[in-house]
């Protein structure tokens, strides 16, 4: 891209510190390293005077509601969950951002400020469970998924909670540079490069079992042989364990199914493929484990939302413009 893309965080009278920190360290670090212009990072102070955060921290912008005019994306690192609608002139300036085609990106309650815009009307959003029944009742014209980290609606991310915040934006810069950008600004946050919207939101052992040195032999195993047909079965096997056990710790261990986990890894193999090179769709559906193109298409339109060679086509028109 010739420019880098503005990104502007709208902050409320209390900032919910965390999940600024989180658009700050997605979105406004500084990453030389990785050659391309990168985010430009501002904030939008929204009530009269500084924004207050937890332990009497004070933080004060210099930056107007003219900056919402100029914005390529809005994130909004949560928000009041009271009734009280905020200041008319917030919400005009959002839903003028909205008809010029901004890009929206909630974290957590953040989304009760699209909502009261009434930019996520009719679309599908989430927000954090705990938040889900007051979201309702105050936007029943939403379509709230209450049980996922992520929604993407057309140009309005909505993210559950503070590290579905961290998934989302991930998956925003995946599509403005590609997989394996993300996966180095991943690396670099010591996080996973990549979380599905659609796992859910609430996983009962938030603290999996210690994983066996077997185990995680199994894992790099599977991860070295994507190109093999791969079934609960053969893994199990290669534990060393019964089907029925080898679930129950697979689950455990990656809150997915080995099916899942594999498609996964199968998918993201196929998008450094495509962004990295000429290999036809036969030969990248053979190196990550489908039988045939069309299963890789299939697979691929379904987790990417776009088909091999719209995404190849994407990431090579964003290489020309950098």
């Amino acid at each position: 891209m010739n420019t880098a893309p503005h990104v502007l965080a709208v902050l409320h009278p209390r900032v919910a510190l965390f999940e600024l920190g989180i658009a700050a360290e997605l979105f406004g670090l500084a990453r030389p390293e990785l050659g391309v212009p990168w985010y430009q990072f501002d904030t939008l102070l929204t009530g009269d005077g500084p924004a207050q955060a937890a332990g009497a921290l004070r933080l004060a912008s210099d930056t107007g509601l003219d900056a919402l005019d100029r914005a390529d994306l809005i994130v909004v690192p949560g928000w009041s969950t009271d009734p009280e609608p905020p200041p008319a002139a917030l919400l005009a300036a959002l839903q003028r951002a909205d008809a010029r085609g901004a890009r929206f990106m909630s974290i957590c309650s953040g989304a009760f400020l699209l909502g009261h815009a009434g930019l996520l009307d009719g679309r599908r959003a989430t927000t954090h469970w705990r938040h889900c029944e007051r979201f309702a009742a105050l936007f029943p014209q939403v379509r709230l998924d209450p049980d996922v980290l992520y929604v993407e609606e057309g140009r309005i991310l909505t993210a559950a909670g503070s590290a579905a915040g961290i998934d989302a934006g991930l998956h925003l810069i995946a599509q403005d540079y590609g997989s394996a950008i993300a996966n180095r600004v991943a690396q670099r946050m010591l996080v996973t490069p990549h979380r599905d919207g659609g796992q859910r939101q609430f996983i009962p052992a938030a603290y999996p079992q210690r994983r066996s040195e077997r185990f995680d032999a199994v894992l790099a195993w599977a991860e070295a042989h994507l190109a093999e047909p791969l079934s609960v079965a053969r893994l199990a096997e290669r534990a060393a364990m019964s089907e029925r056990s080898f679930l129950r710790r697979f689950h455990g261990a990656t809150a997915l199914t080995p099916m899942a986990w594999l498609s996964q890894l199968r998918i993201g193999r196929a998008r450094a493929m495509l962004e990295s090179g000429d290999a036809t769709l036969d030969d990248i559906a053979s190196a990550c484990g489908y039988g045939s193109a069309e299963s890789l298409r299939a697979a691929f339109r379904r987790e990417v939302g776009l088909s091999p060679a719209a995404y190849r086509q994407r990431f090579r028109m964003r290489a020309l413009q950098a």
